[in-house]
């Protein structure tokens, strides 16, 4: 197996894959959409070309199964229900499986029989029995060696019910193409005819309207699906050699059923509808509907002898023209686009990194050296620096809509558990984040959403009394604020209650009844990111353990984020995450610590202000300090990171850095301020790697190392908080 065609193949069918997670999901909510009913059918017909070209039999099979139910769909014989979406969203699930395992090297096995009976009977129209004359089979799989152009034809060959031609329509259609008798196949009944058809005489192809007009002929003015579209251009009528001949090649013939149902088996939408969703019908009478064959009759072997005459243009062929515009248009930009390796990107915003801490290193020499020149060439860095660096973090970006195309499935399925009705409202999916944060924000915001499904949404019963729609709605959005972005998750469900979360707090032993009481509503809602705090009185495989809201606080710490979370009793609650835009260039606040700098990650600063003694208090044994008269816990970073006797003591008050903690304000008191400065983070050696508290080191503009703090680690492992 060549593995750059199985590189390319993932690469596509993963696009795919996360694009019919959206679809299907869509689909539920808009069933007669025929477009999207077509773009799914295609989805699926793709993944299978792709696998059947490699081998991949038990990925053929389910993906086969699984677009003869689409074909029923579209033929408007059955109805889009949850029943069906249960079993084509497991279809979703084992094909996604599949590709996992073509990915790690390894052949998937057939997916379950049971699953495959099921697609089974529901690619049969919705109330009809097992018919004793033939009906249609599951094509076997391809064979490995199969060359693509064979594939694609016996594709063409086993099509589904409503892409098949009956023996006499494709005889007529012979008839038509190179008058009756002259093509070396049985006699068939003459159809009414509609137009005179005669053979030019010097032209040896047929163009769309000919092409139209033979159809009209053969299935009826309008009845054979609409003029096929334009967005496969290549899917012309084959040029046919001196009249001598009376045999099409296989690929004439492929051309013709291209023309007929569309390239590939689904081609663009018809322009109407409405009559593409009727089975075709028969050449005698031409309204009656067509048999669907076991088997279509086999190719000939013999060229086109002469075209017909031109017909007026036909409606439904002009509408084709003008839905080729758009195909054509989306095939231009893909040409302006390039599959870079992410490893390449890292390598490079590493170098631009370096780059930067040189101009820090610069910048801090200018400042002693007096020389205007010098000064104006390290500005003219620092400009040129900053564009590059914005530059390269573009290139990196990623839409954060990756991330929320997997959501409105985690609803649904949530929702159908649990009995409830919900809508799932997505706002600013294309805001760009940098690729690591995509991929590391995925398991905190599934546990969001569910959290607000789950604890948020009450039954529809329960809405009602309250004067509430039946179906709740939650929220999902995306927006950039600065060098940060902010994702808020809300619901209108019944909000959180201060006092039961208080008394839930007290029942846990979590705090006594009296620090309990001395809580504010804001601090009572932060409860709920402590680890083992559940309000749910029953465990379930959804929730009630207390440990999802814990993860949450946990992996967003680590990418130098914040979670803070509002609600309202009666009316819904939200959280706002707040992340950084990258994690590779970090803004910090240097600061002293006795003689070694530290960087603190400015996302998690609030304020700065001197240290005063007179403003300090003890409570419960911790030491306290008054801001706008609210106590906060104040610590002193001295004690827990330098050793004691390896610097002088330090003879000033000091300053006090506040600093979000999950939520939580904190007070950390610092020797020296230095200022802002962007930071290059570089991992810990093998030595310290994981110690906690620390979330890497960088070079200052003066040349030293500083250790990058990780607040909420330090306050985990020295304050026991948090």
């Amino acid at each position: 197996m060549d593995d750059e065609i199985l590189q390319d193949f993932l690469v596509e069918a993963g696009e795919i894959l996360e694009t019919l997670n959206e679809e299907l999901v869509d689909l539920e909510q808009r069933p007669d959409d025929y477009d999207l009913l077509n773009a799914v059918f295609r989805g699926f017909h793709t993944i299978k070309g792709g696998a059947g070209f490699l081998g991949i039999n038990s990925l053929v099979e389910v993906c086969h199964c699984a677009e003869d139910v689409f074909n029923v769909l579209r033929q408007g014989q059955r109805r889009v229900d949850a029943h069906l979406m249960d079993a084509v969203l497991q279809v979703l699930d084992v094909v996604n499986t599949m590709f996992e395992m073509v990915t790690n090297g390894q052949q998937p096995e057939s997916a379950d029989s049971s699953l495959l009976s099921t697609l089974q009977q529901l690619a049969q129209p919705a109330g009809e029995e097992q018919p004793a004359a033939p009906v249609e089979e599951t094509v076997a799989p391809p064979a490995p060696e199969t060359a693509a152009a064979e594939q694609e034809l016996a594709e063409e060959a086993s099509t589904e019910a409503g892409d098949e031609i009956s023996e006499d329509e494709f005889e007529a259609l012979l008839d038509q193409l190179h008058g009756k008798g002259k093509h070396g196949g049985a006699p068939v009944a003459e159809p009414q005819p509609v137009a005179e058809a005669a053979p030019t005489a010097t032209g040896d192809e047929i163009s769309e309207d000919e092409f139209e007009a033979l159809l009209d002929q053969l299935h009826g003015k309008g009845k054979h699906g609409g003029a096929p579209t334009q967005s496969q251009p290549e899917a012309k009528a084959e040029p046919a050699p001196a009249p001598g001949g009376d045999e099409i090649s296989d690929d004439e013939f492929e051309a013709l059923l291209d023309q007929l149902h569309g390239k590939g088996k689904h081609g663009g939408a018809p322009a109407e509808p409405a009559a593409a969703e009727k089975p075709p019908a028969k050449p005698e009478p031409p309204a009656a509907p067509a048999k669907i064959k076991k088997e279509p009759p086999p190719p000939p072997k013999e060229k086109a002898e002469a075209a017909p005459t031109p017909a007026p243009p036909s409606p439904p062929a002009a509408s084709g023209d003008k839905a080729a515009a758009a195909p054509k248009k989306a095939a231009a930009a893909g040409e302006t686009t390039v599959r870079v390796d992410t490893g390449r990107l890292d390598d490079i915003m590493n170098m631009v990194g370096e780059l930067v801490l040189v101009r820090n290193r610069l910048a801090t020499l200018k400042s002693s050296i007096e020389d205007e020149e010098f000064s104006n060439v390290v500005g003219n860095l620092d400009v040129v620096t900053a564009d590059l660096q914005l530059a390269v973090m573009k290139t990196r970006m990623q839409p954060v809509k990756k991330v929320f195309g997997r959501f409105p499935r985690v609803v649904r399925d949530l929702a159908r558990s649990l009995t409830k009705e919900i809508e799932l409202e997505l706002i600013g999916e294309e805001t760009d984040l940098d690729k690591n944060l995509v991929e590391a924000l995925a398991d905190p915001l599934v546990h969001l959403v569910r959290n607000a499904v789950d604890h948020g949404i009450e039954l529809p019963d329960e809405r009602e009394k309250a004067g509430k729609p039946r179906k709740g709605k939650v929220v999902l959005s995306a927006a950039q604020e600065g060098d940060h972005i902010l994702l808020t998750i809300s619901d209108d469900g019944k909000g959180m209650d201060a006092e039961v979360l208080r008394s839930k707090a007290v029942e846990k032993g979590i705090m006594d009844t009296e620090a309990a009481a001395r809580l504010d509503n804001k601090d009572c809602y932060n409860l709920i990111f402590h680890p083992g705090f559940s309000t749910k009185s029953e465990i379930s495989d959804i929730s009630g353990r207390g440990v999802g809201m814990d993860v949450v606080k946990t992996r967003i710490a680590q990418m130098n984020g914040s979670v803070e979370v509002d609600s309202e009793l009666g009316r819904g609650s939200t959280l706002i995450v707040k992340l950084p835009l990258t994690l590779a260039i970090l803004p910090t606040l240097m600061v002293v610590l006795g003689e070694q700098p530290f960087a603190l990650p400015l996302s998690s600063v609030v304020e700065i202000f001197n240290m005063d003694n007179a403003r300090t208090n003890t409570v419960d044994g911790q030491l306290t300090i008054r801001v706008r008269d609210r106590a906060l816990p104040l610590f002193y970073l001295r004690n827990w990171l330098v050793k004691p006797g390896s610097a002088p003591e330090f003879e000033g008050t000091g300053h006090v850095v506040v600093a979000n903690v999950g939520g939580v304000h904190v007070g950390l008191v610092v020797d020296q301020l230095v200022g802002q400065e962007e930071v290059v983070i570089k991992p810990l050696g093998a030595m310290l790697q994981g110690m906690e508290g620390m979330a890497g080191a960088t070079i200052t503009g003066d040349g030293k190392i500083a250790l990058i703090l990780d607040v909420p680690g330090l306050m985990r492992k020295y304050a026991r908080r948090f």
